[in-house]
């Protein structure tokens, strides 16, 4: 739990330097690799770089351990984690209804683990034929929603649609990374001979990608709840249905759902905070046609 809690942090960290990095480019460089060219000259984004690297790394050392359908969620917190560093960075001030909704979203967290408590699952539960199904359909919904994206004019629903995508991808990731961690187990050579390691190589960096876009399409109010929303349910339900987590039932899943309930309506309240187009919002606007920054 702690070594998830440290990876929230480190995500958290990344999304506000790549923010600040992305937030100069033009619209025209959405899902474009000329983006990612044009951010490979900024210093900061490299920052972010590394601190997704960080995250990676403690993400991977908690999923060794524990069962994905409780790493996962933790990585909520990465979106309060989000607000408190950007309003540093871009200096706008959170005010009461940021910090209450992110209250309510750990409270929601935190109930629904306790309700649910995942049983320890293994990918030795994951047949090759619930590997191709999940994967495919986990790859058909990023798909679906890039090209929603794509269809959609420049702003706040671009950036939450293109942050539904990545975090898609990042479940997936995860979901690779976790079956990598059970090769690790028997020995490096089974790690390079595993074919989760070139999918999670795959899918990292596409998931990379769709972060870029979505970190270049709007403010992090708008990417950052449904990027944080949509990975651990993709990951909640890769560890139940393909690795056989099992979950508590009966009246614990009422509550779960309400639980879940909690979180997603802390979520929407601070996708419509007045951040998205109020004062702190023309702040980092103005900061942004200040010029490129290291």
């Amino acid at each position: 739990m702690p070594l998830a809690v440290l990876a929230a942090i480190a995500n958290a960290l990344a999304s506000v330097l790549q923010r600040k990095a992305a937030r100069e480019r033009p619209e025209s460089e959405s899902l474009n690799w000329r983006l990612v060219w044009s951010l490979l000259h900024r210093r900061v984004w490299f920052g972010g770089v590394a601190s997704i690297i960080a995250g990676f790394l403690l993400q991977a050392a908690a999923l060794s351990h524990g069962q994905l359908s409780v790493v996962q969620p933790v990585l909520l917190l990465e979106l309060p984690a989000t607000l408190v560093l950007s309003s540093l960075v871009f200096h706008s001030r959170l005010g009461v209804r940021e910090w209450a909704a992110s209250v309510a979203m750990i409270a929601g967290l935190a109930g629904l683990l306790f309700f649910l408590s995942p049983a320890h699952g293994s990918t030795a539960h994951a047949t090759a034929l619930k590997w191709a199904l999940a994967s495919g359909l986990n790859v058909l919904v990023v798909a679906a929603v890039v090209v929603w994206a794509r269809f959609t004019g420049a702003g706040a629903r671009k950036a939450a649609l293109l942050g539904v995508a990545t975090g898609c991808g990042f479940g997936f990731t995860a979901a690779l990374i976790k079956g990598v961690t059970v090769e690790f187990t028997h020995g490096l050579g089974a790690v390079f001979t595993s074919w989760q390691l070139y999918a999670m190589i795959v899918a990292g960096a596409g998931a990379m990608f769709l972060l870029q876009s979505a970190m270049q399409a709007g403010r992090l109010l708008a990417s950052q709840p449904a990027l944080t929303m949509s990975d651990p349910v993709v990951a909640i339900l890769w560890g139940v249905l393909v690795f056989g987590e099992a979950v508590r039932g009966g009246l614990y899943i009422v509550l779960s759902v309400v639980a879940a309930g909690v979180v997603a309506a802390a979520v929407m309240v601070l996708t419509r905070s007045p951040l998205l187009a109020g004062e702190a919002g023309q702040e980092e606007q103005q900061d942004a046609r200040a010029g490129p920054e290291a």
